[in-house]
């Protein structure tokens, strides 16, 4: 008997929505984006009510557990801690952290004018900051006028 070619004994072709791309064909896709470089110069975000509370915890903890190493058994503590705390107890805390935001502000306000500005003569603006930039420009512009009009003159 003549044996024909079965499905097992034919070429298979690869299904180009299955296959794999390796290599110089993967390229086509779109490539990563990396993160951005951070300014060391920028302001750190202020601490929440919370972690000021942490930080005085934390001090405390250590000196009546001085024997602990672990992070986390401090950390399950102070949590523990803050739930338990009433309102009124934790309004010296949530204070702090507003004074510290609106320092925040302020800094953060003077860095975004400096990053747009470019310069760092923050003091020197606020001089110009009286006249609007049309006015100054004005002055300029009248100061040439006068020179010009003197060699007109001659």
């Amino acid at each position: 008997m003549k044996r024909g070619k079965s499905k097992v004994d034919a070429p298979k072709k690869a299904d180009s929505k299955l296959s794999v791309k390796k290599g110089p064909e993967r390229a086509s896709k779109k490539p990563r984006k990396s993160k951005a470089d951070k300014d060391p110069n920028k302001p750190k975000r202020p601490p929440s009510a919370f972690f000021v509370f942490m930080e005085e915890f934390r001090k405390s903890f250590k000196e009546k557990n001085p024997n602990n190493k672990s992070v986390s058994v401090v950390g399950k503590a102070g949590g523990n801690k803050w739930k338990s705390l009433s309102e009124a107890e934790k309004a010296p805390y949530v204070a702090k952290a507003a004074k510290f935001k609106t320092e925040y502000t302020k800094k953060i306000a003077a860095y975004n004018t400096n990053q747009s500005g470019g310069g760092s003569n923050a003091a020197g603006d606020e001089d110009e900051s009286d006249k609007s930039k049309s006015e100054v420009n004005d002055d300029e512009e009248d100061e040439e006028g006068t020179e010009e009009e003197e060699e007109d003159d001659e």
